[in-house]
């Protein structure tokens, strides 16, 4: 990923449309993040695979396991697939016919790639392993779409920031929050937030007049997609909806005419999002007998029902026990993972206050409260133990993408402010982040008795030699060794991270202030982290489980492509 090439700046502009002068255009840009930065962004993401097939992962293999039924059997019920590749969970049962319990997008974006590894390993069907077959699915559908969602988003916010703080926060976004943990998974969350965000950046791009009406044909796909994928994504959607709304009435025009332009984008909008509404209603026709059911209707396990009973699709009256997980839990906790997302609360009144702003920007404002407001009352009121062996709380995923602006103004803020020891508190918080994220995303399953995901899971683990597979592992080069390089470039970069915030415009290295606040801020990181580790029987019997089922143990050579019965 190079430092985010720009588009034309010629592009046709209606004059209705043209941003205000103190909005930037999309070619904005000045030098950039190094090269260097970029790329080990990308080698950590495609390199890096956290897979433990001893786990038998249900929320990735009933997916595949219905794209496996799909081409072998051309059944959706995934029968066939679990008596001839072993049982998995994550099921809902009708009429004695097996299907996952999650929205279906994933399991038919595998089937080309399926089909086409199946003819690379001899046509049969046995000849895909589960390895390939989890890492392939990874790479095409979860890993390269996010890279892609990256430059999109690089792209977002040099059009809004100063371009070292649009740098930091891409690269930070990328590898200090959920979008690296559920990138490295093959589940919906993080495809939620890339479809989100394309959804949103052809609404922006429509809103500026950069593009033409049937922009919003793009972001109804994209928003009958993400419904597709996640069905929490009709939350992420609803904000969208509102943004598109807002975009067109605040537009200095006659209300006759703001009128009619929204109308035709919510026809157009609709129109693109149909096919996947359409479709999304016929397989829960075919396999739950009703276009609106869904197979959480229909759950294999008796022990997952009540937590999709009551309210509206298991979403009740808020709980404070599941808002205080949800966001502060050292376990799974958003801000104790991703602890430069506290930028954004302050962030979020900068965003309307700019003098002079221009309607877009206002739209975004209300958006960005809206999709906070909306994702802490969902996590607030869904069961939090409905989590399961995650990083982090996996259904705000697609809230994240929408926290790095307001975070980037509030960068912005205090950078113009000379605040060095702000600016310091400001840089530990995003480099710790992908220290933080980074490490609990080489185990990427976290127990739910564990008592902090990185002093009581992660750091045993990492200290014991049990570092995640790699594609360095795969070609030969010996564990611990592979994975350890992988963490030194982690480490890089959350060094470049922490120098790129804490030192002022104009300051090579940071001040003296900058660098005795980081410190401070990292002791009391580092103390709240260790005096959250109980180091108790759960701590120690989940480093034994994971040791257990760790697909590259210290010393053992594990083949990509294993044949059978080895």
């Amino acid at each position: 990923m190079s430092a985010a090439p720009q588009p034309d700046a010629t592009q046709e502009r209606s004059p209705a449309e043209a941003p205000s002068s103190s909005e930037r255009t999309v070619s904005s840009a000045s030098a950039g993040a190094p090269r260097a930065v970029w790329a080990v962004l990308v080698a950590l993401y495609v390199l890096l695979f956290p897979y433990h097939p001893g786990l038998r992962s249900p929320n990735e293999l009933c997916r595949l396991w219905q794209t496996r039924a799909l081409v072998e059997y051309g059944t959706l019920d995934i029968n066939g697939a679990l008596r001839d590749y072993g049982y998995v969970g994550d099921l809902s049962v009708k009429d004695g016919k097996y299907y996952p319990s999650k929205a279906p997008l994933l399991s038919f974006a595998a089937v080309p790639l399926y089909a086409a590894l199946r003819a690379v390993g001899g046509g049969h069907r046995y000849a895909v392993p589960e390895v390939p077959l989890v890492f392939f699915s990874r790479l095409f559908l979860t890993v390269l779409p996010t890279l892609g969602m990256l430059w999109l988003l690089h792209r977002y916010l040099r059009a809004h920031l100063e371009a070292p703080v649009a740098d930091v926060l891409t690269v930070t976004y990328g590898l200090g929050s959920l979008a690296l943990s559920y990138s490295l998974l093959f589940m919906s969350h993080q495809t939620t937030a890339v479809l989100l965000f394309a959804g949103f950046y052809a609404l922006w791009r429509c809103a500026r007049g950069d593009w033409r009406e049937r922009g919003y044909l793009v972001a109804g796909a994209f928003a009958g997609a993400t419904v597709a994928a996640e069905y929490t994504g009709a939350l992420g959607v609803a904000g969208l909806v509102l943004y598109a709304a807002l975009t067109v009435l605040f537009q200095p025009a006659p209300l006759p005419e703001r009128l009619k332009r929204l109308g035709r984008a919510a026809g157009l909008a609709t129109l693109g999002a149909l096919p996947f509404v359409v479709a999304l209603a016929l397989y829960h026709q075919a396999a739950f007998g009703h276009p609106l059911t869904t197979g959480y209707k229909y759950l294999n396990d008796a022990a997952y029902q009540p937590w999709h009973l009551g309210g509206f699709l298991g979403i009740r009256t808020p709980d404070p026990r599941a808002f205080a997980l949800s966001f502060f839990s050292p376990l799974r906790g958003l801000f104790t993972l991703a602890p430069f997302l506290l930028l954004a609360l302050p962030g979020l009144r900068l965003l309307e206050r700019r003098p002079g702003a221009a309607p877009e920007q206002r739209a975004v404002a209300w958006m960005s409260v809206a999709l906070l407001v909306g994702y802490t009352y969902f996590t607030s009121s869904f069961s939090y133990d409905s989590w399961g062996w995650t990083t982090g709380p996996r259904h705000l995923t697609g809230l994240v993408p929408f926290l790095l602006l307001p975070a980037g103004r509030f960068l912005e803020r205090l950078r113009a402010s000379g605040r060095m020891w702000a600016l310091g508190v400001a840089a530990l918080l995003c480099a710790a982040s992908v220290l933080t994220t980074g490490v609990a995303t080489f185990v990427n399953y976290i127990p739910d008795d564990v008592s902090n995901a990185l002093g009581g899971l992660a750091l045993p683990l990492l200290g014991s030699g049990y570092v995640p597979a790699s594609v360095l592992s795969f070609l030969g080069l010996p564990q611990p060794a592979a994975g350890l390089v992988l963490l030194a470039a982690l480490v890089a970069v959350a060094a470049w991270v922490f120098l790129e915030v804490a030192r002022s415009p104009g300051q090579r290295w940071p001040s003296l202030a900058a660098l005795g606040a980081g410190l401070v801020t990292l002791a009391l990181l580092s103390t709240f982290h260790a005096l959250t580790t109980e180091h108790d029987d759960a701590d120690r019997n989940a480093v034994r489980f994971l040791q257990s089922v760790w697909l590259s143990p210290p010393g053992r050579a594990v083949p990509f492509w294993a044949r059978p019965g080895t």
